[in-house]
């Protein structure tokens, strides 16, 4: 394992691998999907290259045992791009009737004949992990002196340092989490993120489903779909804001079909609406909150770099935020968890809800940090928790201000809500 750094996916898909015949990790391009696979795999088909998928499609038809001999785990890599391996691995691990055989990675959604026969087949053989681009934490940059797991034993006291500086989120969230970007010299990992995005709107847009898409279009939605992240902009909204800041716009069926080949090769990943026992009738919103997979993808859109962010601040709390929701995503899945969103019709909005399958769950605001600032987050904090039916649910199990700055991660005494810097916080 010279070289290479250990990621929260890689426990989570060991422990998959003891409980399902086959385990698939989805994600974006780039986030290291393989390479964790190749980790813990004892033998590979790479699919990516084309002679290699060719006579592997070939072996398929004629011999299905053959094709899927060698040492278990198998990593099988672009699965996707043969439409009957799915059936063909679920009838091998339902004859060979073990655990741990096929570890399967892809970067795009799979058509939709291969997307159905995941729907309604293969119950009991497979696992799904979803891989995102590395959370501070497993880049290194956070000390992971405060872990998000333990919150929900609500400690009394926390009490930890934080080391990163405000240039350093600015340069973190334009750098993003790729992790061949992590640990290169500055102006050689930010053009990761512009790279990335190059190829999303060039290449990848086009293979996920055969239909050609002009990039410049592409770019253009891009741009406008960054501008309105961490919000539940519509495709109306997004339609004007093409028209007041692009040269072209597009029309709505464009947008949606630009949007469902973005979601397919997990470039966006918007975030699904929480809803609680309240104890009043307050309407809550349910449209999803849109997000990138990676802040880093919005500010290679927009042409932005840390020097950006820095001199307009407003814009970067945005960013931050988006930052702080990949992170938070990963946490919680590892904790048998969820992340979404909250906001009601009077306007109290709640930027994460962390909620486990047990029932417990946790309220976050996210602020780049500064007296007002944090005192704008208690209060909605306390807003949101005051409207709660606790005779119905549960009582949040913490409630936090995750930040940008500030020397310390602690608890407030006269509150009981935690203040941690990303810079201190692991799953």
């Amino acid at each position: 394992m010279d070289g290479y750094k250990l990621r929260i996916m890689d426990s989570l898909l060991e422990k998959a691998l003891q409980a399902k015949g086959a385990v698939l990790i989805e994600g974006p391009k780039w986030c290291g999907k393989t390479t964790s696979a190749k980790e813990i795999a004892a033998s590979k088909i790479l699919l990516a290259r084309t002679n290699v998928k060719n006579n592997f499609k070939s072996l398929l038809e004629i011999d299905t045992d053959a094709a899927l001999s060698g040492d278990t785990p198998i990593l099988i890599d672009e699965w996707q791009t043969v439409p009957k391996l799915w059936n063909a691995i679920r009838y091998t691990i339902d004859h060979r009737r073990k655990m741990g055989q096929f570890i399967l990675t892809g970067s795009a959604v799979p058509d939709k004949d291969t997307e159905n026969e995941r729907k309604y087949s293969g119950t009991g053989c497979f696992a799904c992990l979803t891989m995102r681009p590395m959370t501070l934490f497993e880049s290194g940059e956070s000390n992971g002196k405060v872990s998000l797991g333990n919150l929900f034993t609500t400690p009394d006291k926390i009490l930890e340092k934080n080391e990163l500086r405000l240039q350093d989120i600015a340069f973190l969230i334009c750098r993003g989490g790729w992790p061949m970007a992590v640990g290169l010299p500055n102006v050689a990992a930010l053009k990761q993120a512009f790279d990335y995005y190059d190829a999303v709107t060039k290449e990848e847009i086009t293979k996920v489903d055969g239909v050609k898409r002009a990039s410049e279009r592409v770019q253009r939605l891009m741009r406008a779909y960054a501008r309105h992240q961490g919000t539940q902009a519509s495709i109306a909204t997004l339609k004007e804001d093409l028209k007041n800041n692009d040269t072209g716009t597009l029309d709505d069926d464009t947008i949606s079909s630009y949007l469902n080949a973005l979601r397919k090769i997990f470039v966006v990943e918007d975030m699904p609406a929480w809803n609680p026992n309240l104890r009043s009738k307050t309407a809550i919103r349910t449209a999803d909150t849109r997000y990138f997979v990676d802040p880093s993808i919005a500010t290679a859109a927009l042409g932005l770099g840390p020097a950006d962010l820095m001199s307009d601040l407003k814009t970067m709390g945005f960013f931050f935020e988006a930052m702080c929701v990949r992170d938070l995503r990963v946490f919680a899945e590892a904790l048998n968890g969820k992340v979404y969103h909250y906001r009601d019709k009077s306007g109290l909005e709640c930027d994460a809800v962390v909620h486990l399958r047990n029932g417990q769950y946790g309220l976050i605001e996210v602020k780049l940090g500064g007296e007002t600032l944090i005192n704008e987050g208690v209060e909605t904090l306390t807003s949101l928790t005051n409207q709660i039916d606790t005779e119905r649910m549960k009582s949040p199990a913490f409630k936090m201000i995750l930040t940008a700055t500030g020397e310390h991660a602690y608890r407030r005494p006269e509150d009981g809500i935690y203040i941690v810097p990303i810079g201190c916080l692991k799953q």
